[in-house]
């Protein structure tokens, strides 16, 4: 990608912009100017928890040979995963990753 300079006027417009931005939409433009939505630090953490407890539990499940304490935890575990992955799109992951320099 080619950097591109603004001119003063251009910036000042921008600016503008970001300001009535942030005036009428405060959510989006904070979503907007930290990269990630407000949701997603919570959905990881719990989403990783999710994962964790499911397969603790399908561990004792296997030790104490109780199969609905191992499905629940498989369970939970896909359900956590999920959780954790469904925010990321595999477009945009994919598209990150080709933005790069080829060797």
């Amino acid at each position: 990608m080619i950097p591109v300079s603004l001119s003063d006027e251009e910036r000042r417009s921008l600016e503008e912009l970001e300001r009535d931005l942030a005036a009428t939409d405060p959510d989006l433009a904070f979503e907007l100017k930290s990269g990630r939505p407000r949701g997603a630090l919570a959905r990881t953490v719990l989403g990783t928890l999710a994962v964790l407890a499911g397969f603790v539990m399908v561990i004792v499940g296997i030790i104490t040979q109780l199969v609905v304490l191992g499905v629940v935890g498989f369970l939970m575990a896909s359900a956590g995963a999920y959780w954790l992955f469904a925010g990321t799109s595999l477009r945009r992951r994919v598209q990150r990753h080709d933005d790069g320099p080829a060797p």
